[in-house]
């Protein structure tokens, strides 16, 4: 994957973005850290999360891997080489094992996470995969907006007033 194409902007990736910030605004009206997921397929979302480690007191409840869980059951196969990953926030270690073992084709991120995102910023975990196939990865779609509601969710849990 080239850096160059890793950042390309689409207007289909956008809107698809744009479902995965709906998911993200539901994780921060619950306290969550505003992460949102979609898996899309065939033009359609087959598989929406958002974090819920808190609300569920489970630290794998992330949004990649409760959007992977429910498009998994979407269909006759669980393999989801044919479906794009929306995701606001470039995924953690965890989600891209995730990834790889549900066979996602292609991965979308909004904003990259220079602390804990494996797919471009702390590691490539997605390149060179041990299960074959290989993965499509467009990052930086949305990425203000994405990091935005990231940063004003923090600061406002850090008392103070966003901007």
């Amino acid at each position: 994957m080239s850096e160059g194409n890793l950042f390309a902007a689409f207007g289909t990736h956008e809107r698809w973005l744009g479902e995965a910030l709906k998911e993200a605004r539901l994780a921060a009206d619950k306290g969550e850290v505003p992460v949102g997921a979609v898996i899309v397929r065939g033009g359609q979302v087959i598989g929406r999360g958002h974090n819920q480690v808190e609300s569920l007191a489970d630290p794998t409840a992330h949004a990649e891997i409760l959007a992977i869980g429910a498009a998994g059951g979407h269909g006759d196969d669980w393999r989801l080489g044919d479906a794009t990953l929306y995701v606001t926030l470039e995924p953690c270690t965890m989600c891209c094992g995730a990834i790889l073992l549900a066979r996602v084709g292609k991965v979308v991120f909004g904003a990259a996470d220079p602390r804990a995102g494996a797919v471009v910023s702390t590691g490539r975990l997605l390149d060179g995969n041990p299960y074959r196939h290989s993965i499509e990865v467009v990052g930086g779609i949305a990425a203000d907006a994405c990091g935005a509601l990231l940063s004003d969710f923090f600061q406002s849990r850090r008392g103070q007033s966003p901007g």
